[in-house]
């Protein structure tokens, strides 16, 4: 499949050399989950390692071009003023690479979508931030997905997914619910490694959804 196959009408965006991604619950600055534990394993010496990691694998499998789809838990920073730490959230969105459709978790607040919101800028002639309270609904490749922060029970529809984030180290007991955040245990799906931090292409969530009906339907 080609990538002008792959594009959909995205909000604000179309274009046809654009790929598409999704990702989940970056926590960046979140010093709450250094260590190692069963909920979201994060094995980094500080939050600025963290942060690189994430920046770095992000950096080199998007370009300017693509579409991120952030299903929410930006980033968990507690400072005062709160506009200081909006601002050093601004400065690590704006590092990352690609057009960012954000869909807001628990741990974002609508203050920090005004603040990004009234810094928006021109990214190859479109805005860098797309915004979403609840979630986004897309079609790629003859398959609806939605995507929201908190896993979202559907029902049976196979030609509907939920990809979701917020449950970290654990996955939802039905294949129609991907859990794609960055600490999800369903990236064992796909057969290879997966950088820290590094969105997955539409292809790769294609093959995620395929690897978890196989496994539900072994299990009878």
């Amino acid at each position: 499949m080609s990538k002008a196959d792959c594009v959909i009408v995205v909000g604000f965006y179309l274009r046809g050399d654009s790929m598409q991604f999704v990702t989940a619950d970056t926590h960046f600055f979140d010093q709450n989950l250094l260590g190692i534990d069963d909920f979201a394993p994060r094995p980094f010496r500080n939050v600025a390692a963290m942060n690189q990691a994430i920046i770095t694998h992000w950096n080199e499998k998007v370009n300017d071009n693509d579409i991120v789809y952030h299903l929410g838990d930006i980033a968990v920073y507690f400072v005062k003023p709160p506009k200081r730490a909006y601002q050093a959230i601004f400065h690590l969105l704006s590092e990352l690479n690609g057009h960012l459709v954000l869909i807001k978790g628990n741990h974002d607040s609508r203050a920090l979508f005004k603040y990004l919101s009234a810094h928006n800028y021109d990214l190859n002639g479109y805005p860098k931030f797309e915004f979403h309270d609840v979630g986004k609904l897309i079609k790629f490749d003859h398959r609806q997905y939605y995507m929201t922060h908190y896993p979202l029970w559907l029902g049976i529809a196979p030609q509907i997914i939920d990809l979701h984030g917020h449950i970290h180290h654990y996955s939802m007991p039905h294949n129609e619910n991907i859990n794609v955040g960055i600490d999800s245990p369903e990236l064992a799906y796909l057969g290879h490694n997966v950088a820290f931090g590094e969105p997955l292409s539409m292809a790769e969530v294609e093959t995620m959804v395929k690897g978890k009906a196989d496994d539900f339907a072994k299990r009878g």
